[in-house]
């Protein structure tokens, strides 16, 4: 099964795509796969159950409180007898999906074992974003989740950094608040809801749970207005992950061991739905990365690496950049890396093609072969599994092929071809806005997602498609001429790397294309040569990054042949972070474009001022 390196071979970890297209007269095209969807499980508990069985005393969740610590596990029997005590006191406490379970906190083992106990009992969890607690200063967004869900109970692990967040929704809700402390004043300890006597309810409540049940409520970013919550079914969380045991075969394997090391959070569909449920439904293991891929974060993350090694390695674009750059540094971590990972994941954005490079490089360097890279592309209301790149692309960005049980609808939009979803992962709607859920889907049920896709090969769908941005953020400049923010976003980063973290496409309604660029201001002070105390404004300023990032546009440029709409003529260093109450980034570190656009209007006018000094032009 595993090569020499100690990695399986592409072919023998995943399914061969089987694609049918059929192009319809109204120009649509249908694509799906020509492998069935197989049963199910009727809901993720059943799943706990069957492991709990199984395997009682295999290490299904791990955590621990800094990196010099030994890790706290628990084992499936356990977690079922806690999860199963939890339900007796969410019954008690009457929650219900008009008063479900909402959690705060980031990612724990009390997090997951309050969030299985609720869905066991037949009541909804709902995770927020631990940033609109921690990190704004309005709470406004915070406040219309809490509004909008009127919860029976709130989770925060701690009720001291949670203060601030706590007094601010006090008003809107009557919840029991319980805590991950010991002593929490007025909160209930977790500790004690998760040792409640089991009572006969439990067990009449989770034979109650069906497919139609709602197992989750998560929220969309909400960078255009309130953020809306996406309803979640049970039977959305298991055929999305029955779908992903079709595609990934290893792991219908007894041989296979799933481990993951997992930072994602689960207030987000690809942490909690792809991620968590994968372990879940399959028997694998997940420890807790405590870490994340941001400045004096990522340290954790290598820490937590260096302890447990993953079989399957997951992250975003922003979390492969700092891992390239410790594996160049590192060498036990590099031979470890690419001797034990079956093959890496990478999803929320597209991978930059010069980060994809990296990775192969490194690993062929290493253990002589590529590391297989794989992604997949779906979004919080197709839970999130849509389509799955089950074999090895050739460059970086291919999202892959429509699932088993699921088809796409391509129709075209302008140049491009929009893509909607339909299928048993497709979420029945917005919890109380009908009229949003009535907006989102076509007259045959479509779910309207908003990006677009174009084939690798039209004539050969089973190679797979590729992202092609967003519908709603693509413009045209004054020639007529469509610039494409998605692929050009990507390009950008790679072209200005190191140098650029993010880039938002900017020239609607000009004759040229701009960029607003976060900085990657460590890679920035280091061009520049300046000490780490020096302040922002001082290393976008200075002549060495500012020339590093006109040579980066001089290279997409020349990269692109010169089309108008192909490169950026001017770019702007943003000395301010991406806010999080403005909605321009989200947990996983994706920008949002049109809200970074709204928010930095002022920005943009700097851009399109040609007698502005401060932005950075395009030799030539």
């Amino acid at each position: 099964m595993t090569s020499a390196a100690g990695r399986a071979h592409p072919d023998t970890l995943f399914a061969a795509p089987a694609i049918t297209v059929d192009r319809r007269a109204d120009g649509s095209i249908i694509v799906k796969s020509t492998v069935a969807l197989q049963a199910a499980a009727r809901c993720v508990g059943d799943w706990l159950e069957h492991w709990a069985r199984q395997t009682p005393a295999k290490v299904f969740l791990g955590e621990r409180a800094k990196v010099d610590a030994p890790w706290t596990t628990v084992t499936y029997s356990d977690a079922l007898r806690q999860v199963r005590s939890a339900a007796s006191w969410i019954l008690a406490q009457g929650l219900s999906a008009q008063r479900p379970l909402v959690i705060l906190s980031d990612n724990s083992v009390d997090h997951a074992l309050f969030a299985l106990a609720a869905m066991h009992a037949g009541v909804p969890a709902a995770a927020i974003s631990p940033a609109y607690s921690l990190m704004s200063r309005d709470f406004d967004k915070l406040k219309s989740m809490v509004g909008l869900l009127d919860p029976g109970a709130i989770y925060v692990s701690g009720t001291k950094p949670f203060a601030a967040a706590l007094a601010a929704i006090k008003p809107l809700h009557t919840a029991v608040i319980v805590t991950g402390e010991t002593d929490g004043g007025d909160a209930v300890p977790f500790r004690q809801v998760a040792a409640t006597s089991e009572s006969a309810a439990v067990a009449k409540a989770f034979a109650a749970v069906g497919p139609d049940t709602i197992a989750k409520f998560l929220f969309t970013s909400g960078s255009t207005g309130i953020p809306k919550a996406v309803i979640n079914t049970q039977r959305m969380l298991t055929s999305s992950q029955q779908a992903k045991a079709q595609t990934w075969a290893f792991l219908e394997n007894a041989d296979d061991d799933l481990v993951i090391l997992d930072w994602l959070p689960w207030s987000h569909t690809f942490g909690a739905n792809h991620n968590f449920n994968l372990v879940l439904r399959n028997g694998g293991t997940l420890y807790v990365d405590g870490g994340k891929p941001a400045p004096g974060l990522f340290a954790t993350s290598l820490a937590n690496l260096r302890s447990v090694m993953p079989t399957v390695y997951f992250n975003v674009p922003r979390g492969f950049d700092m891992l390239i750059s410790a594996l160049r540094e590192d060498d036990e971590l590099r031979r470890r890396f690419f001797g034990e990972v079956k093959f890496a994941f990478y999803a929320g954005a597209a991978l930059p093609q010069n980060m994809w490079d990296a990775m192969e490089e490194l690993s062929i360097k290493t253990v002589g072969r590529a590391l297989p890279m794989v992604s997949a592309w779906g979004s919080t209301e197709t839970s999130p599994l849509a389509t799955d790149c089950h074999f090895q692309a050739k460059r970086s960005g291919n999202i892959g092929v429509p699932i088993p049980g699921t088809e796409l609808k391509l129709v075209r939009s302008g140049d491009k071809l929009e893509v909607r979803v339909r299928g048993p992962n497709v979420t029945p709607g917005y919890w109380k806005a009908g009229d949003l859920t009535a907006q989102a889907f076509d007259a045959e049920g479509f779910y309207l997602i908003g990006d677009a896709v174009t084939f690798a090969d039209p004539d050969r769908p089973e190679l797979g498609l590729f992202f092609d941005g967003r519908v709603a953020e693509d413009f045209k400049l004054n020639s007529g001429t469509w610039v494409s923010v998605g692929t050009l976003r990507v390009a950008g980063i790679t072209a200005l790397s190191p140098l650029a973290q993010d880039i938002v496409v900017t020239g609607h309604g000009g004759d040229h294309v701009r960029f607003l660029v976060f900085p990657n201001i460590t890679a920035c002070r280091a061009l520049a040569g300046l000490p780490d105390s020096a302040d922002t404004n001082e290393v976008i300023g200075d002549e060495k990054v500012r020339a590093g990032i006109a040579a980066g546009l001089a290279k997409l440029k020349a990269q692109a042949g010169g089309g108008s709409s192909t490169h950026a003529t001017r770019a702007l260093l943003l000395a301010e972070p991406a806010s999080v109450d403005g909605g321009e980034i989200t947990d996983k570190g994706y920008i949002n474009q049109r809200a970074v656009l709204t928010r930095r209007a002022a920005a943009v006018a700097t851009l399109q001022d040609d007698a502005s000094g401060e932005w950075i032009g395009c030799p030539g």
